[in-house]
């Protein structure tokens, strides 16, 4: 399936060189329904435009296909201080570039905690 071109995307060659990385982390159960390429854009999209997860735009995966990849390339194993995410980001972006998506990913991971802090909610009361 086509989808429209975002100016977040990057190229399937730079995807190339990321690939190997992202494909080992998944647990080896069904095969997989959907392109990692796409699911990588969806994530760059956000981080980009600073967008929430229900403004992802309909041609990218479905919005829980993309978080269960992002929660699983964010988390951060026990021997490396980087997430998987933060390693592909460098890779292909080079060191100015990953700050720059380094801040977005941490403005993503922890948005409305802020909030939940201020008005002092605890975690089972809602916003």
């Amino acid at each position: 399936m086509s989808r429209k071109y975002y100016p977040s995307d990057i190229s399937r060659e730079q995807f190339d060189q990321v690939r190997p990385l992202l494909e080992g982390s998944r647990k080896r159960t069904n095969p997989r329904n959907v392109d990692l390429y796409d699911i990588f854009c969806a994530i760059l999209y956000l981080l980009k435009n600073a967008a929430t997860w229900r403004a992802l735009p309909s041609d990218f995966p479905p919005v829980s296909t993309v978080r269960y990849y992002f929660d699983a390339w964010t988390r951060i194993p026990d021997n490396s201080h980087m997430s998987l995410l933060d390693q592909c980001l460098k890779k292909i972006g080079g060191a100015r570039a990953q700050e720059k998506w380094a801040a977005a990913l941490d403005e993503l991971l922890h948005r409305g905690r802020t909030k939940r802090q201020e008005y002092r909610y605890r975690p089972a009361q809602r916003l």
